[in-house]
């Protein structure tokens, strides 16, 4: 505006002018600047019922802030650095109701409901979507659609420096057919449990990142309580450190897959790759798939191997769309049918799931070729999965003999170093912008990155809960969670476990008010860290929410949990709180998963009968026993003691010998 007001001389043209439009201008970026609310305060958002309600942002210093909501008017004044916020009560449920705010400019907020919010943290087990486990729940996914569960996605950011103020992104979102898929199957199934029981609006807010420790959910001052996690969240807090450290893990990867792909003998001739049909297979080896090359030939090798398999169908089934299933490969896969990229994968824990379009498949012989990368490790096919395709009603399947051949052999690749799971990260970036927002409760699902560390878990996660209480300021609320469930091979021998003793852990941490465990041991895949059942999870998370939370009469909300133990002669005598209407063995047969042991320390599977609401177990192989343990193992396979609602046991033992963990 000022060179625009100037003479090309330099000199002002209209000497009174120009102080005129600069006021006009400074006026006009006031005016402008107006209110700003933050992510989780908008269009569709719900908001906690029966308890003081914050609103909250940032406007001009000078304007007055007011806001118009259900026949009332709320003012409030900026602070010097332009904050304000207000606060709202004795809201009841129901909506959707519209809100005003004027500061200068006039914000308007549509759609709010008004009923109960829930933050549903952790790690994948959360993360994992309905897409992810749509095999299990078709009939689910087809009715999904309920203008009354509205979802909060929190953008993963981490920060170290310091807790962030609000969030990069994220939008309130009904439950629709549309978007049901990339919803949270755990924050989703217990809404839904939730909402047919109350009819009551709910909000869920998912605010969780696969792989990540429960350091990395820890605010910085709660973390001084462990010197070695404070320390290392002060080291990150050198950005040179972090940018060096992501440098070097891009160049190394970045090296890795250019020296991998340019020594790929499936690529020497670009004219003829591996993945086409005419390429043929002439001095390829054999492999059974499922299966891990490192137990046969040729050994434990990591880089590229290629896999061809080659089908006949039918003239019916030429030109139809089709599923193809290969279960879950580890490391990384591109798939090709009869020369077409079909799709890929990068890492090894998704199911393989890709669509064959229409035209491709042909009558007479068809091929299939995979090219896996193994980073390190055992690479292969992963037992016990699904391995087919589907055309129509036809399931054909695809296991058994497969040729393969090396591509290219390498070192293994190094680990990245996982910058965002470092102590108060996550904390910072995910949880502190939540921190002013009314909730009711938290539902919980990790673990499984703390399981090298089980016993620092006893005091880890009761910290982390306690900090969040802290952090919001709103007393001791609902923190709900899912114990580890079952997974990894089972043992035909009593056995030492971290996962157990991460279990283990998990339980103590109902010595705090309000919290509630939803036990998981049957619930899991031996050979999948991420099961797919998540609605029964959460159908057990629910439970302890209508016993704890809402204090629904009759209701009981979790299974057995061991309470004493008396020892008369070589017997155990055993006591338990949740025994709900009774204590059974699952299938009515014997209760299997029970040890005991002398002094020895040695554990010997053990007979247990149901007596009353007393557990009595004995083994003639120790007559002096001092302890016993259940489903003591990473998957206690078979562990069958529940109570007559059909919840289960939670793993226990009675012995505080410490083997393994820190």
């Amino acid at each position: 505006m000022q060179t625009l007001l100037k003479r090309r001389n330099g000199s002002d043209r209209f000497p009174g002018l120009y102080p005129i439009c600069l006021l006009i201008i400074i006026l006009s970026v006031h005016a402008h600047a107006g209110i700003r609310l933050p992510r989780l305060i908008g269009d569709g958002m719900v908001l906690q019922r029966n308890t003081e309600v914050e609103i909250w942002g940032w406007a001009d210093e000078y304007e007055t802030v007011t806001l118009h909501f259900l026949g009332s008017i709320h003012t409030a004044t900026p602070d010097p650095d332009g904050r304000w916020r207000l606060t709202l009560s004795g809201l009841e449920a129901g909506g959707p109701h519209r809100m005003r705010i004027v500061a200068g400019d006039t914000l308007t907020i549509d759609d709010i409901l008004i009923g109960d919010v829930w933050v549903c943290s952790g790690q994948s087990q959360m993360d994992i979507t309905m897409d992810r486990v749509s095999p299990l729940y078709p009939d689910e996914i087809r009715s999904a659609g309920n203008p009354m569960i509205r979802y909060f996605s929190v953008p993963t950011a981490y920060d170290f420096r310091q807790p962030r103020e609000d969030l990069s992104g994220g939008e309130w979102v009904a439950v629709r057919p549309d978007n049901i898929l990339g919803i949270s199957a755990v924050a989703y199934f217990f809404a839904d449990e939730l909402f047919a029981r109350y009819r009551v609006p709910v909000g869920i807010i998912r605010s969780s990142l696969g792989g990540s420790p429960a350091e990395a959910w820890i605010s910085g001052d709660a973390l001084r309580e462990f010197p070695v996690h404070h320390a290392e969240a002060q080291r990150f807090k050198n950005t040179v450190l972090i940018d060096s450290l992501e440098r070097a893990d891009r160049r190394r990867s970045d090296e890795w897959h250019h020296r991998m792909n340019r020594t790929d003998e499936g690529y020497r001739d670009p004219g003829l790759p591996w993945h086409r049909p005419e390429a043929g297979t002439t001095g390829w080896d054999v492999m059974e798939i499922p299966g891990y090359w490192a137990d046969g030939d040729p050994g434990r090798i990591n880089g590229v191997l290629w896999f061809r398999k080659d089908i006949t169908l039918p003239e019916s089934l030429s030109g139809k769309p089709a599923k193809l299933l290969l279960g879950r490969i580890v490391d990384a896969d591109s798939v090709f049918v009869n020369g077409v990229y079909v799709g890929s994968t990068g890492y090894q824990y998704p199911p393989r799931r890709y669509d064959v379009p229409p035209d491709l498949l042909r009558k007479g012989e068809n091929t299939i070729v995979i090219r896996l990368i193994s980073y390190g490790g055992k690479g292969g096919f992963v037992p016990d999965k699904p391995y087919e395709l589907i055309v129509e009603d036809l399931r054909i399947g695809l296991e058994g003999k497969w040729r393969f051949r090396v591509g290219a052999k390498m070192e293994p690749l190094r680990s990245q170093t996982f910058v965002r799971f470092k102590p108060v990260g996550l904390f910072n970036g995910m949880i502190a912008p939540l921190t002013r927002y009314a909730i009711k409760g938290v539902i919980w699902y990790q673990g499984e990155s703390n399981t090298g560390r089980p016993l620092e878990y006893r005091t880890l996660f009761p910290a982390l809960i306690r900090n969040w209480r802290e952090e919001w300021g709103r007393g001791d609320f609902p923190f709900l969670f899912v114990q580890l469930h079952n997974y990894m091979e089972s043992h035909d021998h009593p056995t030492e476990s971290n996962w157990a003793l991460t279990r283990e852990a998990q339980a103590g941490a109902l010595a705090l008010p309000n919290t509630g465990m939803a036990v998981a041991i049957d619930l899991g895949e031996w050979n999948d860290i991420h099961p797919l059942n998540k609605k029964d999870v959460s159908k057990r998370l629910a439970l302890a929410a209508r016993e704890i939370v809402y204090h629904e009469s009759g209701v009981v909300g979790s299974g057995p949990r061991f309470r004493s133990m008396e020892i008369e002669g070589n017997r155990l005598i055993l006591t338990f709180s949740g025994v709900g209407s009774g204590l059974i063995a699952k299938g009515n047969g014997e209760l299997k998963h029970f040890a005991v042991a002398g002094e020895d320390r040695r554990f010997v599977w053990a007979k247990a009968v149901i007596d009353g609401e007393r557990l009595i177990v004995w083994s003639d192989e120790v007559p002096n026993p001092v302890a016993v343990r259940y489903a003591w193992a990473d998957n206690p396979d078979g562990a069958n003691l529940y109570n007559r609602e059909g919840l289960p046991a939670s793993p226990f033992r009675t012995d505080d010998w410490m083997p393994g963990g820190n």
